[in-house]
């Protein structure tokens, strides 16, 4: 079993996608023989819990809108800081559940699920518009998550190169997963 690197959002509505951005800078700054499984998903809740299955460990990146911090503040959260801050049982979707929620199921039906379980929240500026481009300080927090993320996996890596970081490019409709 390994450890599972998720982006998570939506890579066309602006600041969504910047979990996506920021994994796929994670994943150029691995070495080639790292144990992490590096991925995007475009999904929460059951989808999501779909994902982490057979994982010892699990790293996901997402924006988060809380209003409470100027957007670029990376937090590191933890299953009992989301159940802080999302509600227990509901959502506004009646197809899906809320991450904890379906953790729960999941581990009710006997999956195979990480109990160590991280999620580096980026606050965003904005998750409305339909756009490409982060807004300026939610990419420069992309640097700070990387390296947020390495220090996560204990890993002793050479700072990656800021050329590498720049560029936030990311696959359209591929999964870009590398798995070793």
């Amino acid at each position: 079993m390994r450890t599972l690197l998720l982006g998570l959002g939506n890579p066309i509505l602006t600041d969504d996608g910047v979990g996506i951005r920021a994994a796929e800078a994670v994943r150029t700054a691995l070495p080639p023989d790292a144990p992490v499984t590096v991925g995007e998903a475009c999904v929460g809740g059951l989808g999501l819990m779909e994902r982490l299955i057979g994982y010892r460990r699990a790293i996901l990146i997402d924006a988060i809108c809380t209003g409470q911090t100027p957007p670029g503040v990376v937090r590191r959260l933890t299953l009992d800081d989301l159940r802080t801050i999302t509600p227990p049982r509901h959502t506004a979707s009646a197809h899906d559940a809320p991450l904890l929620t379906a953790l729960e199921t999941g581990r009710q039906m006997g999956f195979p699920l990480p109990d160590d379980i991280v999620i580096f929240a980026i606050e965003a500026a904005n998750v409305s518009d339909f756009g490409e481009t982060l807004t300026p300080a939610v990419a420069a927090a992309i640097p700070e998550v990387v390296q947020r993320v390495l220090t996560e996996l204990e890993m002793e890596l050479p700072t990656p190169d800021p050329a590498i970081l720049s560029e936030f490019s990311c696959p359209k409709s591929k999964d870009f997963a590398r798995k070793v």
